[in-house]
């Protein structure tokens, strides 16, 4: 059976996952994943894109055009579409995830783990806070998939991101925690693939020097795709750039669902 996790790390900027991640670099060296630069979409803003990566479509279709728009989604997403084919679903990741695909406004104390087939996120552990430790929401993760070895995984850390806007992109606090995020992550990955999952790493949106984001400039908007599909050889550093409209319906084609007629744009496989 295909099963996928998306592990979306919130702020993480194409040049600084390249330099910084060693363990994602080694499986693009030897060929064990592949490597793009995805040129994002825009706004360059977390609550946008977590819809625009999940549904395949940009916000002046989706709606959501900025972090300040609360409400469920209404467009055709992965979650729904993954349940309506009878897969299991799971997400360890912001509360705003949980607002976009299962309740909103979020209650912090009944949404925030919930195990319910009838959700678009069947088995949820969302968190709240910017600092959340990326290492504690990597042990969340791994335990959602030895637990309910879900169909399709979401994986959301805030470190980089919270590093970012504090410190800005040019500082060693934003560049050592992609080196740290890599080193947590990397046993989680290892593990994953052995239980033959497709594993996509990838960004919402980059981070500039002054800690912002949100504008169109390549700092802000380009983020990186590791791709590892089991059984499968990588084409290593594709150098080859492609969207987050790719994502969705790539994910729907690894799952071997079909993908709704909204996800318009061409899978990366």
């Amino acid at each position: 059976m295909s099963k996928v996790i998306l592990v979306l790390c919130d702020g993480l900027r194409y040049d600084v996952a390249v330099a910084g991640m060693g363990y994602l670099g080694h499986l693009v060296e030897r060929k064990l994943a592949s490597l793009y630069k995805v040129t994002g979409e825009l706004p360059s803003r977390s609550r946008p894109m977590y819809e625009t990566v999940h549904t395949g479509l940009p916000v002046s279709e989706h709606g959501i055009v900025s972090n300040l728009v609360v409400r469920r989604s209404e467009k055709p997403n992965l979650f729904q579409t993954a349940r309506e084919a009878g897969k299991t679903t799971a997400a360890a990741a912001y509360y705003w995830f949980s607002e976009l695909y299962n309740h909103c406004p979020y209650d912090p104390v009944e949404d925030r783990e919930v195990d319910d087939r009838a959700l678009l996120i069947q088995h949820g552990r969302f968190y709240t806070q910017d600092e959340y430790p990326d290492i504690e929401l990597f042990a969340t993760a791994g335990m959602l998939v030895r637990r309910f070895s879900p169909d399709y995984l979401l994986v959301h850390p805030m470190g980089m991101d919270n590093a970012g806007e504090t410190y800005g992109s040019d500082s060693p606090e934003y560049r050592n925690h992609a080196v740290r995020q890599d080193m947590w992550l990397a046993p989680y990955l290892a593990e994953w693939i052995k239980r033959s999952y497709s594993i996509l790493v990838t960004g919402d949106h980059g981070i500039n020097a002054d800690g912002l984001h949100g504008g169109t400039t390549p700092d802000v908007r380009d983020v990186p795709l590791y791709l590892v599909e089991p059984g499968a050889p990588g084409k290593g550093d594709t150098q080859e750039t492609v969207s987050h409209l790719q994502l969705a319906p790539t994910i729907c084609r690894l799952l071997d669902i079909p993908a709704p007629t909204t996800m318009k744009a061409a899978a990366l496989i």
